[in-house]
């Protein structure tokens, strides 16, 4: 699954940087995540480098948008075309 950031984002800048695949952008109030993009880093990481760094935890997996890790594997590689 996607991830989503919450109501409770203070807009601190650190989550955006640090996605490997650029879904995390600013939106009209919080920050947002574009599920097309996010695949909760894998494919990079272990664990979503967002959430680590979030300081208020408001990172939370999208319950929507039900994904497997082979859907989200699949995902990367769409993404980076590997």
């Amino acid at each position: 699954m996607s991830l989503v950031i919450t109501e409770e984002c203070i807009n601190c800048d650190v989550c955006e940087p640090e996605c490997p695949n650029n879904a995390i952008y600013q939106g009209t109030e919080i920050y947002e995540i574009n599920p097309d993009l996010c695949t909760e880093c894998v494919g990079h990481f272990d664990e979503p480098q967002c959430q680590i760094v979030c300081p208020v935890a408001c990172i939370e997996i999208n319950t929507t948008i039900p994904e497997t890790r082979a859907m989200l594997e699949e995902k990367y590689h769409k993404i980076w075309k590997k």
